[in-house]
């Protein structure tokens, strides 16, 4: 069993940051593959950005070049870095985990999920 907990979420003005963490515990963040979901209101959850087990990564067409996912191996945890955010950023974000070994966008496929932190950007 994997239980993962999200912390540092947050209000941020536009063209702001945020980074949030994803603490694990009951598989190293280095033999699983772990992701970030969001999910706005009204919205179906959505695929961000996720570490393979060979340490690729992948991001949506939307984030791409603001986000950036990391790994602390020692401690255990999973960051997202979130700069230049805009209002449509606005969400529910998920840690989530994947036991499989093969890389999947659909959230359907992950095992493991935390309990959300809220994301507000304002214009």
């Amino acid at each position: 069993q994997v239980q993962l907990v999200e912390s540092g979420g947050g209000l941020v003005q536009a063209g702001g940051s945020l980074r949030l963490s994803c603490a694990a515990s009951g598989r190293t963040v280095s033999s699983i593959i772990m992701g970030w979901f969001r999910q706005a209101p009204g919205k179906e959850r959505e695929f961000v950005a996720a570490f393979t087990l060979s340490g690729n990564t992948y991001y949506a067409d939307s984030v791409k070049g603001r986000f950036t996912i990391s790994r602390d191996n020692a401690k255990n945890t999973v960051y997202l870095q979130m700069n230049s955010l805009k209002p449509e950023d606005t969400a529910v974000y998920y840690c989530a985990a994947l036991r499989g070994g093969i890389f999947y966008y659909s959230s359907p496929k992950y095992d493991y999920w935390g309990q959300g932190t809220q994301v507000t950007v304002s214009s």
